[in-house]
C-alpha cells in the first residue's frame, strides 16, 4: 500500500472494513458535498465486505444496487453479508447496509471464477488523451465559487479525474448533447488486489455519472443548487481485468430524464481499448423548487 499519498491512504483506510463477526463488517463514513454520506463510498464498502467472504480464485463481474436512505456520516455503518450462493463456478453474496437501526443500502454481487470463453467487444469511442486534460484542482475553481471548488477538490483527492469536455457546472444554461467523458486513475499505486481494484472502481463510478443528465438541460448540478437529486439504484459488469491506478476512460450518456428520475449508462474503458465495466444508474434528479 502506497504511503507518500495521504488522501489515498485515507480512502483505503476507509475500504479496510473492520470485521465484527464471520460475516458482519463495520465501516468508518466521512462528510461529502451533501450532508449525506457518499454513494460511492457505501456501494464500494459493501463489495468490501461481499469479497472478503468470497474465495480468492473468485472475482467480482457484477453487482446490482439500492440506495434505500440517505446515509448519516457522523456515525459508521454496519455490513451484513448473506452467503446466498457457492457453486461450481459462481458465488452470490447479498448485503444489506445499516445505520441507526434501519437498512439504507442493499447490493448484491456475483463473482466467478476465471474461465476461457467466447470474445469480442464494442469499439472504444475517441477521446483526448488524458495528459493532455487539466486537473480538477486546475479547472473546478475556474466554473465554481472558491468555497465549493476547494471543498469538491478536498472530496476527490485520492483521485485523479479529468474532463474532457467543459464539466455541467462551467455551462449553465446552455443545453448540449447528453454525453461526457472522464478520465481517472488513483493519485498513487496500488496493490496488485483485484478486489481493491474493482472496489476503487465502483467507489469513482457514482461521481459523475449523472452529469450527461444535466448536460441535456443546462444544469450545473449537486455543486451550484439548481438541482436536487441522489442515487436510486446502481448497477456494474466488470468484463476484463484493469487497474484503478492506471488510466481509464469513463465514457457517459444519458438515454432518458422523466418522473424526476435521470438514467445515465456508461462504458469504462482502459486505455489501450479494452472494454472493462458497463455501468448504468438512475437517481432522482428534481428542479428545486421555488
Amino acid at each position: 500500500m502506497p504511503d507518500e499519498h495521504g488522501p489515498l491512504d485515507a480512502l483505503l483506510d476507509l475500504l479496510d472494513l473492520e470485521r465484527i463477526e464471520r460475516d458482519i463488517f463495520r465501516g468508518e463514513s466521512r462528510s461529502a458535498l451533501v450532508p449525506r454520506v457518499f454513494g460511492g463510498q457505501v456501494a464500494a464498502q459493501a463489495l468490501v465486505a461481499a469479497g472478503r467472504t468470497v474465495p480468492g480464485d473468485r472475482h467480482a463481474h457484477s453487482l446490482h444496487a439500492y440506495f434505500l436512505r440517505p446515509g448519516d456520516p457522523c456515525v459508521p455503518i454496519v455490513y451484513t453479508v448473506d452467503r446466498i450462493r457457492d457453486g461450481r463456478s459462481f458465488t452470490t453474496r447479498r448485503v444489506v447496509a445499516v445505520q441507526h437501526g434501519q437498512p439504507v443500502f442493499h447490493l448484491s454481487a456475483s463473482f466467478q471464477t476465471y474461465e476461457e470463453g467466447l470474445e469480442h467487444q464494442a469499439d472504444m469511442p475517441a477521446a483526448p488523451d488524458p495528459e493532455s486534460l487539466p486537473t480538477a484542482a486546475e479547472t473546478l475553481p475556474l466554473h465554481l465559487p472558491a468555497e465549493i471548488a476547494d471543498r469538491l477538490v478536498e472530496a476527490r483527492a485520492a483521485v485523479d479525474l479529468r474532463y474532457a469536455d467543459t464539466p455541467p457546472w462551467g455551462s449553465v444554461g446552455e443545453p448540449r448533447a447528453p454525453r461526457s467523458q472522464v478520465w481517472f486513475r488513483t493519485n498513487g499505486k496500488l496493490a496488485d488486489d483485484p478486489l481493491l481494484h474493482v472496489c476503487l472502481a465502483t467507489y469513482v463510478s457514482d461521481m459523475t455519472l449523472l452529469d450527461s443528465v444535466l448536460l441535456a438541460h443546462g444544469r450545473g448540478g449537486w455543486a451550484v443548487g439548481d438541482v436536487v437529486g441522489a442515487s436510486l439504484d446502481h448497477a456494474m459488469w466488470f468484463h476484463r481485468p484493469f487497474r484503478a491506478d492506471e488510466w481509464l476512460l469513463y465514457d457517459q450518456e444519458s438515454p432518458s430524464a422523466s418522473g424526476g428520475r435521470g438514467l445515465g449508462q456508461a462504458r469504462i474503458w482502459t486505455r489501450d481499448g479494452k472494454l472493462a465495466i458497463s455501468v448504468v444508474q438512475e437517481g432522482v434528479v428534481r428542479v428545486p423548487r421555488d
